[in-house]
């Protein structure tokens, strides 16, 4: 009896030591992957030979926080474009719109990273959308290629947000907003809107669709079939072969296809600055969360956005 008490201690001994060698055999292998994700940024340090295309994909809607924010999307033009064996770019746009701000910024550094090196054509290539800000980011290339079913234009601008009053009055529930300034609370969505609030909001949207346009003309310039077209500003969208027709796009093609018939260079090589590994590990357990929280909150105010 002993013999076999002292037998199974030894051998419980032994699988107690094997799962540690595991266990700490794996954490070993969670710190080198975190490691090489906090080190690995793809798009950044690109070493390469050759003659190339050089690509930068912007998707989703463009903001200051997210993947296709004017601080990613300017370092990676200007890898693109700073690589001596690159010979032209394309930026690939797949995206709604969002902030006049964020476009603005990548629209003005595509204008000049073109003047720097004038001898290295930016074309932009849409995939399924390039819509109001994406379209403002758009129109600085030297020329834009579009599918015959992708969706383009939206030249215009909103501000969205909530009212709540009459559902506060059916509960009963006061609000209490004590400011200083008497235009603090203007857009306050608890408190019924006034005529100011409203005046107020709409010359700023004017204002910011007139800067939107200027872009749009600067950059499409002679190539607008009818400048003076009412509908052409008015926030429509339309499809790729529309585009063509209106002088919005200029011809059809994708990104290979460019690369290798307009550019010809049909080696790609990817400078699009992408999240690390620990980015994407906060972005899912915890950015995501807050970020879900912070637009919930922004949307019982109001915000402008080219969308």
């Amino acid at each position: 009896m002993l013999e076999k008490l002292a037998l199974s201690a030894i051998r419980e001994q032994r699988s107690n030591r094997r799962w540690k060698i595991f266990f700490r055999f794996a954490f070993l292998i969670v710190l080198a992957l975190i490691a090489w994700g906090l080190l690995n940024v793809s798009g950044e340090g690109t070493v390469t030979t050759g003659r190339h295309t050089g690509l930068v994909t912007l998707t989703g809607e463009i903001s200051s926080e997210g993947q296709a924010s004017a601080e990613n999307i300017d370092a990676s033009l200007e890898s693109a474009f700073s690589d001596t064996n690159t010979v032209g770019v394309i930026l690939r746009i797949n995206s709604p719109g969002g902030s006049p701000v964020q476009a603005a910024i990548i629209n003005r550094e595509i204008r000049r990273l073109r003047a720097k090196y004038p001898s290295k054509p930016l074309y932009v290539v849409v995939d399924d959308m390039c819509a109001s800000g994406g379209y403002y980011v758009a129109v600085a290339a030297d020329k834009i290629f579009v599918d015959q079913a992708s969706i383009v234009g939206s030249i215009g601008v909103l501000m969205e947000g909530f009212g709540f009053t009459g559902l506060m009055d059916k509960l009963g529930v006061e609000r209490r907003l004590h400011t200083s300034g008497a235009n603090k609370g203007l857009f306050d969505p608890f408190t019924p809107e006034s005529d100011k609030a409203k005046e107020h909001a709409q010359k700023m949207l004017d204002q910011i669709h007139e800067q939107f346009i200027a872009a749009v003309k600067q950059g499409r310039g002679s190539r607008l079939k009818d400048p003076n077209n009412p509908d052409l500003f008015s926030g429509l969208f339309w499809t790729g072969q529309q585009s063509v027709e209106l002088g919005l796009a200029d011809a059809f093609g994708d990104t290979d296809y460019v690369a290798r018939n307009v550019i010809k260079a049909e080696n790609i090589v990817d400078y699009t600055v992408k999240s690390n590994f620990a980015d994407r590990l906060a972005s899912r357990f915890g950015a995501s969360i807050g970020d879900a929280a912070m637009k919930a909150l922004a949307n019982f105010g109001v915000r402008a956005s080219i969308q």
